[in-house]
């Protein structure tokens, strides 16, 4: 069985260290990705030399001996989703597993001294950059014999986005979830709203919205990540994805016009969203939505459906589209879509049997079993067949498959430390979306990407 448990992961964020020769590459790594079990199926052709494996391959001289695995998921929902995967890694392979649970945002923040220091056996992580960079750091330990019995149970861009810069995997992933527009199905259908497919029509129904005396959309920006994701989307529908990702990598300065025209936008819609937002977690903006005093909320399935099974609110009457149509040149092509999965330190103790933890979670059985509990995530696997599929996981599949690319979300394709920049320069945006303190804005986040990029 496994012991789910709470303890420390430091206080420290350590030092942040350079990205140099990291960025290459990681774009069209992260470009790959553009499916979720149905993303990754229909671009899935699996290696010859990869073997199936329906469970761990060492479980005879691991049996009965214990790992550690650092866990970000701390929110309830999650939290019992994954202890589902480990039980069931534990039955799969006969080895304990102690589950150390951390918040995420304290998890996330403390990393780098986390890993330094005295890790668990395993940590739950996300895919590409942000596995890259800890990967070339030396940080966490390759995966390439996991891979030869797991590999055949990915397509190409599942193997892609678990590939450190040095070619070899570091990652086992286990779903992703797209960034998308969430609203009550019921509460549009008595005031007869209409789903935006433009930003016109979106700015519309805001304002609709603002008069019927409901917040038309619901936001939180407490813990600084959420609104890197209304950044992303607009830069995406804007400018495209290979702007968004020559951006993230400072091939493209932050004074840049198409930056400006960013946040240009955003502050058009900044009337419409939820005032005092750098104040809100998003949990109780997904309460405001719950309680249909919003319309609208973007984030990720993975928050707001998440948060109505924690709520034992009403997930059949939650439904979504995809963010509207900025510039028709890009229409509705990209998305983010963050994939989640699991490292193994380098400090592991026990990296035996931690391996055969992970060749049971690289299987679509231990997906699946993850996923009866998960109502908000898509697995990965190819093929995978998941009864307990939801209308909004069933719409996720569809909706990620749709896209030409996806993004992992700016604190995943960028730089940490720079990520972490424009978390305090976007809530200032915030504060004043004026255009003279935009044009601010942007000069101090081309500094500080100067400073971060060439260290």
């Amino acid at each position: 069985m496994s012991d789910v448990e709470t303890s420390g992961i430091g206080t420290g964020s350590g030092p942040s260290p350079s990205r140099r020769n990291l960025l290459r590459g990681v774009a069209g790594a992260a470009g790959l990705a553009a499916v979720s079990g149905g993303l990754l199926t229909a671009c899935s052709s699996s290696d010859s030399s990869d073997k199936k494996s329906g469970g761990s391959g060492g479980t005879a001289s691991v049996a009965g001996s214990t790992v550690t695995f650092g866990s970000n998921y701390s929110d309830p929902a999650a939290k019992t989703a994954f202890a589902a995967l480990t039980t069931a890694a534990t039955t799969s392979s006969k080895v304990k597993v102690t589950v150390n649970t951390v918040d995420h945002n304290t998890f996330q923040d403390n990393i780098t001294s986390y890993l330094q220091g005295t890790p668990d056996d395993l940590f739950t992580w996300f895919a590409g950059y942000r596995m890259q960079y800890f990967a070339a750091q030396g940080l966490a330990q390759p995966l390439d014999d996991v891979w030869e019995k797991i590999g055949g149970n990915f397509g190409p861009a599942a193997k892609q986005l678990s590939t450190g810069l040095d070619g070899h995997q570091y990652l086992v992933p286990l779903y992703n979830y797209p960034w998308v527009v969430f609203y009550n199905k019921s509460e549009f259908a008595k005031r007869h709203y209409t789903v935006p497919t433009t930003w016109d029509e979106y700015v519309t129904l805001a304002k609709k919205m603002k008069t019927d005396g409901l917040i038309p959309i619901a936001f939180a920006d407490k813990d600084g990540w959420p609104a890197l994701g209304t950044f992303d989307i607009l830069n995406m529908r804007i400018n495209g994805y290979d702007y968004h990702m020559k951006l993230m990598s400072h091939k493209i300065p932050w004074t840049d016009a198409g930056v400006a025209t960013v946040f240009q936008h955003w502050a058009e819609l900044l009337p419409y969203t939820q005032s005092g937002a750098n104040g809100r977690i998003w949990q109780d903006a997904a309460k405001t939505l719950e309680a249909k005093q919003a319309g609208m909320m973007f984030q990720g399935t993975n928050q707001v459906a998440a948060q109505y099974v924690t709520d034992k609110a009403n997930l059949d009457d939650l439904d979504f589209f995809t963010f509207p149509t900025v510039n028709p040149k890009w229409g509705q092509d990209y998305m983010d879509a963050p994939t989640d999965g699991f490292m193994l330190s380098k400090k592991a103790k026990n990296t035996d049997a931690a391996k055969a933890i992970l060749e049971y979670i690289g299987t679509g059985p231990a997906e699946a079993e993850y996923l009866k509990t998960d109502q908000w995530d898509v697995g990965l696997a190819n093929g995978l067949q998941v009864p307990t599929y939801n209308a909004i996981q069933k719409k996720s599949v569809a909706e990620i498959g749709k896209c030409k690319a996806v993004a992992q979300f700016m604190d995943r394709d960028a730089d940490p430390a720079m990520a972490k920049a424009m978390i305090s320069i976007i809530q200032k945006f915030i504060d004043d979306p004026s255009t003279g303190n935009i044009a601010s804005l942007q000069k101090s986040a081309e500094q500080q990407a100067k400073a971060i990029y060439t260290s």
